[in-house]
């Protein structure tokens, strides 16, 4: 950041009083300009036995596979965040059910929250973000092929959660 929103007058990176980070502040108009980790919030759509996957058609990761997620919107819930990326990437009509992961990943300054879905229908289709769109059996998924760590770590922890009967809510860092 080099300019202040708030006047346009140049930001410096200081520690600000009071605080123990250094932080962008304008030296003009006081503003300390704070930057969060943001929220990537989706789930993992089932229908029987079967999953929905995504392969990206954007970047980052463009071609890899993925599961429906995205950026959370201001003024939504999570939940209705993982149902709107379902809708945008698949076309999906979701019910969401309980947070199966919730991934910290430092690198990308985001925190990743992935629930538990079932499938309304199978109307589903191709969204702007996605080049194909398929339901699959845990035994297709094509591992070396996904985009993100937090999406191999959730469908892992989802296919032993489901083996054992059991709806976990499971926590994961990636530097």
């Amino acid at each position: 950041m080099k300019f202040c929103s708030h006047c346009g007058s140049t930001v410096s990176l200081q520690v600000p009083p009071g605080d123990h980070l250094a932080r962008h502040v304008c030296a003009s108009c006081g503003s300390i300009h704070y930057q969060n980790p943001r929220i990537i919030t989706g789930c993992i759509p089932e229908w029987g036995t079967k999953i929905l996957i995504c392969r990206r058609a954007i970047e980052p990761r463009h071609g890899y596979w993925t599961l429906p997620a995205g950026f959370m919107e201001n003024g939504e819930t999570v939940e209705a965040g993982a149902a709107r990326e379902a809708q945008e990437e698949a076309l999906a009509e979701v019910e969401i059910g309980s947070l199966i992961s919730v991934v910290n990943v430092l690198h990308s300054q985001q925190v990743h929250m992935l629930f538990r879905a079932k499938l309304k229908n199978l109307d589903f289709g191709v969204g702007p973000e996605s080049l194909e769109v398929k339901l699959i059996e845990p035994a297709e998924i094509p591992w070396p092929d996904l985009a993100f760590g937090s999406v191999r770590f959730t469908l892992e922890r989802f296919l032993a959660d489901r083996a054992a009967g059991e709806e976990k809510l499971h926590f994961h860092t990636i530097m």
